[in-house]
This record gives structure tokens, C-alpha cells and sequence, in this order.
């Protein structure tokens, strides 16, 4: 007898028809995908006050008797979003701020505005140096680095490109002598700071009241004092200072991070974002339309320029050239529309 014979009747011959066989399902297999969300309604709402290597410093209950910080991940669903310096974002997850806790950033909230820079000119490339500033503190030196008037103009082209009020302020005016540097901006309405070497040169007071109740960003090239800056205007900041080498002019081991820090004053409390110092200001990113958007009076005469006007000193039939020719802005016409031109330059 064949080892598939039976001698029993009842037995049919497909007892072990694959069909038979008892499969566990795999519930991970057998889900179906979907592109849906969970809504994450328990999520609170946070800060970021900082990034550090996929890390982030969040502040919970901002004004609340219950504020205080969490640290955070990026949740995978925003793997392709940048979470930056100044963003307002929702946690979910353990956001108590107790050691060893971990919360899940999982939206990123509108933003108001955006800082943005990229590598170079040629580069449509943006890097987002921090959200939701109304502010922009643009920090040179009068003299040890020399002030580099085409930087001020790439920091004042992406403050007027994001919608943010500059502020200028020079630092080591004992040094040199600011006027002449100065008079290059004498066309813009900017609100300019003098400050001396040494902490006691710093005018606190002034700044104080022009940062409070504001998100201010500052900005400058390294070895400036910005850094130095920051530490008088927020006691504790303890942020990295350094000096400038006298052979290259360039500032070493100053601050390397973008830290945004509570500013207390009896004007108010506000924000202030300190940045790396950089050597460039890359602007590939930049709308040349939002620049006279900045200039509100040129921008007014310009709806009658022709089609295209570039508003540059060839450009013909220029109406805002023709209007400061023929007196028709007032002293301060000529600087303005100088100024206008210069930034617009910066694309040439």
C-alpha cells in the first residue's frame, strides 16, 4: 500500500488541501496606507528658543505661571520642514520639561515672517535663519573690522524682502569716527544706535525701549560685539564673545548657534535672537519688487514708471528719477532715491 492510500472511509483524500491551512494574520501587512493625519488635538502649544543637532529647546506656556522648557524631536512628518529658531510650534508626547523626557513637535503654526539667506547670489536655495522677528538689529563696527557698507545693504535688502523693520547700531565709535560710514544711509528712515568699547558705552536704554514687546534678530559679521551686545542687553546669556585678528580682520570664537533669549526691561519684556556671525549675505531668494515696497513714498511715484523700470540711473523715463530731479521729494529726496538704487544694485 502507497503511503497515500487509506484504508479509512471517512478520511476523505484532501484532508491537507493548502486551503486548509491556518494563516496568522499580520496586522502591520494588512493595514491599509493612509495618507491621513492624526489631528493630535492634546497638542500643546511652544517656542523654539533653539536647535542643537536634532534637538530642540522649547518653551511651554509661554506667559503662563506654569511656563517652562521642554526639549523636542521632529516628528517624521515633518522630515521635509524645517523647524527653526523663533518657530511656534504644537507638542505632543511627555512636553513636562522633567529630565529625560522627550515631546514630538508635530505642526509648525503660520509664520509671520521669515529670515532668509542663501549660499550666494547665484543660489535660489534658501536657508531660513529664524521666524516670526518684526525686528532686525543690524550690528557694525566703526573701526577693527572695518564696516562693510555692502553687507548693510544685503541685511537691509532680506529685512525689507521679509517684512521686518531694521534698526542699525554701531558699535566702537571710539575707535573711529561713524559719520562718514553713516551717510550712506542717510536716505533711509533707520533707527541708529551709538555704542562705545566697554560694557559702559552700551546704550541700554536706548535699545531697551526699541526692543521691548518686539522679536528682534540680530545680525552681523563676527568680531563686531554683537555678542557683546546681547550679554549687557540680557544678563546671564553668557553668550561666546571673541576678538578680531588684527592680520585677516575676521572674528573667531564667537557665538555658533541661533538662540533666542527673554529680554526684561521696565518698557516691557521682549525677544532677542542672537545669530552666527557671517562673512556673506547670500540673496538669490529675494523678490528685487519687495525692495521698493520698503520705500513706500518712491514706491507710490513708481506706479507711473513704464513697464519693467529697473529705477537704476540709466533706467529711462524713470518717474521717481524725475520727481527727485524736479525737487518734488525734498531735501532728503536725493538720498532715498540713492539708496533705493544701491540695494537694487545688489542684483545687478
Amino acid at each position: 500500500m502507497s503511503w497515500w492510500d487509506t484504508d479509512d472511509e471517512d478520511e476523505p483524500y484532501d484532508q491537507y488541501d493548502e486551503s486548509s491551512v491556518r494563516v496568522r494574520p499580520n496586522p502591520k501587512a494588512n493595514r491599509p496606507r493612509t495618507k491621513t493625519r492624526p489631528e493630535h488635538e492634546d497638542a500643546v502649544v511652544g517656542r523654539v528658543l533653539g536647535v542643537d543637532r536634532g534637538r530642540y529647546t522649547v518653551l511651554v506656556g509661554e506667559g503662563t505661571a506654569g511656563e517652562h522648557v521642554a526639549i523636542a524631536a521632529r516628528a517624521s512628518e515633518l522630515r521635509r520642514q524645517a523647524v527653526v529658531t523663533g518657530d511656534r510650534v504644537d507638542l505632543v508626547g511627555d512636553a513636562t520639561g522633567e529630565e529625560g523626557t522627550l515631546a514630538r513637535i508635530v505642526r509648525i503654526r503660520e509664520r509671520r515672517t521669515l529670515l532668509r539667506r542663501s549660499a550666494d547670489d547665484t543660489d535660489t536655495v534658501e536657508r531660513i535663519v529664524v521666524a516670526n522677528a518684526d525686528q532686525m538689529l543690524i550690528v557694525v563696527a566703526a573701526a577693527d573690522p572695518e564696516p562693510r557698507t555692502r553687507l548693510v545693504d544685503r541685511y537691509l535688502v532680506a529685512a525689507y524682502d521679509a517684512g521686518i523693520d531694521p534698526l542699525l547700531c554701531v558699535t566702537k565709535t571710539d575707535l573711529a569716527d561713524p559719520a562718514p560710514f553713516l551717510e550712506s544711509f542717510a536716505g533711509l528712515e533707520l533707527p541708529v544706535f551709538l555704542s562705545t568699547t566697554g560694557d559702559a558705552g552700551i546704550p541700554l536704554e536706548g535699545l531697551s525701549r526699541a526692543l521691548a514687546g518686539h522679536d528682534t534678530v540680530a545680525v552681523g559679521h563676527s568680531g563686531v560685539g554683537k555678542s557683546t551686545l546681547v550679554n549687557a542687553l540680557v544678563p546671564g546669556a553668557d553668550r561666546a564673545t571673541g576678538h578680531v585678528n588684527q592680520v585677516t580682520g575676521r572674528g573667531r570664537h564667537t557665538s555658533s548657534s541661533t538662540v533666542s533669549l527673554r529680554l526684561r526691561t521696565t518698557y516691557g519684556d521682549g525677544w532677542i535672537i542672537d545669530t552666527p556671525g557671517v562673512r556673506s549675505f547670500g540673496l538669490g531668494h529675494v523678490d528685487p519688487a519687495n525692495i521698493l515696497r520698503a520705500f513706500t513714498d518712491l514706491a507710490e511715484i513708481a506706479e507711473n514708471c513704464p513697464r519693467g523700470c529697473t529705477h537704476l540711473p540709466d533706467a529711462p523715463d524713470c518717474a521717481i528719477v524725475e520727481a527727485v530731479d524736479a525737487g518734488e521729494l525734498g531735501e532728503h529726496g536725493a538720498a532715498r532715491l540713492d539708496s533705493l538704487q544701491r540695494l537694487l544694485a545688489t542684483f545687478g
